[in-house]
């Protein structure tokens, strides 16, 4: 919890423009306190709400569901895989380290992102890894 703050004070100083010194300036004038590492959990969300006053608007960092179905099922994989401890890296960046990993030889070059792969076929191949891996840690895909 205490580095999530962090990183959505952060977060919000970029959106709204504010540089290192000016955001010190404010937590100092909101706590007392220049630096995060010296506040509390309850200084630093005194931070994000004065943060929030000044227009701060957090989106809960969650990214967009991607627009085709093929790739959120490969989202919807890798989570299973994470959750069931068989992936050590959740999220789009443990499952797009797992792409370059697996198919970068097999296909030339692999892409950065899977949110940006328009091929069918090889999002189809990284899907059938993905069930492929499932099915070894006996992960129920039909609930």
């Amino acid at each position: 919890m205490r580095l999530q703050l962090q990183r959505t004070i952060f977060a919000g100083c970029r959106e709204l423009g504010l540089d290192d010194a000016t955001r010190r300036d404010l937590q100092l004038r909101v706590t007392g306190k220049a630096s995060l590492s010296d506040m509390s959990e309850r200084e630093k969300t005194a931070v994000l709400a004065e943060l929030r006053q000044l227009g701060f608007k957090a989106t809960g960092g969650r990214r967009p569901a991607a627009k085709r179905a093929d790739v959120r099922l490969a989202h919807v994989l890798w989570r299973l895989l994470h959750e069931s401890g068989a992936a050590r890296v959740g999220g789009p960046a443990g499952l797009n380290a797992f792409i370059r990993a697996r198919f970068a030889k097999s296909w030339g070059a692999a892409p950065i992102d899977i949110d940006a792969m328009t091929d069918h076929g090889q999002i189809a191949d990284v899907i059938d890894a993905l069930k492929d891996w499932c099915r070894r840690e006996e992960i129920d895909l039909d609930a």
